[in-house]
């Protein structure tokens, strides 16, 4: 096996069974500013082995800076990056046994596919019968053997992402970095690169830590997401807990569509496990009570668009937590449709549906709607 990699031939060796997986990489406190702003600002993770993590957020969070700095591009101001239990926080990038893919995939044009990929060897000097056999061995993973002798401008986007990828395998990077790698591609390639570049780090056993803006994305490849706002973490779990269970209004509008309510608590009944709101919007609605606020105390609450039933006016008027309205518009997107439902005077309500039989559901603007939210599905989170 060559320093640090997964080599020819070689497979990852689990944990045994019951053992506590050891830390492949830790940020411990990490800190970065720019002038007087912090781009990162006492951020700590933790990811295991052949974990594949993803830093989420919107533009301006700390993501990208945070990466840098794992790969030693940015040198931080506080804290330490310890990979393996080997502190590296003020190592050069050269030293650190990881590979960055860059968004632009950062290929020499003048150079051949092969030589693209053997880069990074040739550079440590290393034997040319390893480069040879690293090159070929990296290039079969990414499916690219016979590719050897092309440039860049005679590949596709998808191509040169997979000669990236070659490239910090062929090195044997043990830790993968991924800046926004699909963000070049179309929507049915990205697609297809996601799931692709998923089972090559699984099947190789190596941790990952990927960025991107975009949500679906985290949720179809990672493990773990860590969704970041002004340089700091505010949730981490598994793509399924963040979305389900939000524990800020931030991480529940971000990590996807859902509908914010507000309302006075009329009476809540914690041993009965249920609180009463009045609805700003008019009508009234029951979810799980977690403690006992106040009487008339304001609360907002948040609800997926996907959670909610709609039918025709009077249809749902026996169930619990019905609220009548009109469509404003609807949005078919294919499998989905996308219901604009208002509510009261001017407030809105997305609801978010399997496409129905045509006609089984008129869906014209100014349709008088039942619509009701299961109170399990209703979430109350921190401002």
């Amino acid at each position: 096996m060559t320093a640090g990699g997964i080599g020819p031939g070689e497979a990852a060796v689990a944990a045994p069974a019951g053992a506590a997986a050891p830390a492949e990489l830790e940020l411990i406190s990490l800190t970065k500013r720019f002038g007087t702003s912090p781009a990162v600002d006492g951020l700590s993770v933790r990811l295991g082995r052949g974990e594949f993590l993803s830093l989420l957020g919107p533009s301006g969070c700390g993501k990208t800076t945070t990466l840098r700095m794992i790969a030693g591009f940015v040198t931080p101001d506080a804290g330490r990056v310890v990979h393996r239990g080997r502190d590296i926080t003020t190592e050069p990038p050269y030293r650190r046994d990881v590979g960055l893919v860059f968004q632009s995939y950062a290929l020499f044009p003048h150079m051949t596919v092969h030589d693209n990929v053997a880069f990074g060897l040739r550079m440590r000097r290393a034997a040319r019968e390893l480069v040879r056999e690293r090159v070929r061995w990296a290039l079969d993973l990414v499916q690219l053997a016979g590719y050897e002798s092309r440039r860049p401008h005679q590949l596709s986007g998808g191509q040169q992402q997979r000669v990236a990828v070659a490239r910090v395998l062929a090195a044997g990077a043990s830790l993968l970095l991924f800046d926004e790698p699909f963000s070049n591609l179309d929507a049915k390639l990205r697609k297809e690169m996601q799931l692709e570049l998923r089972d090559l780090q699984q099947r190789l056993g190596l941790a990952a830590v990927h960025v991107t803006h975009d949500q679906e994305e985290a949720m179809t490849i990672s493990d773990r997401v860590v969704i970041m706002r002004a340089g700091r973490m505010d949730q981490t779990g598994t793509p399924a807990e963040v979305y389900r269970a939000p524990r800020t209004a931030f991480v529940a509008e971000f990590m996807g569509r859902c509908n914010r309510l507000v309302g006075r608590v009329i009476a809540a009944d914690p041993a009965a496990g249920v609180l009463r709101l009045a609805l700003d919007v008019g009508g009234e609605i029951e979810m799980a009570a977690i403690d006992e606020p106040a009487p008339g105390q304001r609360l907002t609450v948040f609800v997926r668009p996907e959670h909610v039933r709609i039918a025709p006016a009077g249809t749902l008027r026996d169930e619990r937590n019905t609220l009548a309205g009109r469509v404003r518009r609807a949005v078919d997107l294919g499998a989905l449709t996308s219901v604009h439902v208002t509510i009261g005077a001017e407030a809105e309500l997305l609801v978010q549906l399997l496409n129905p039989p045509e006609g089984a559901l008129p869906l014209l603007p100014g349709t008088p709607v039942d619509v009701s939210v299961p109170p399990s599905a209703i979430r109350r989170v921190a401002e």
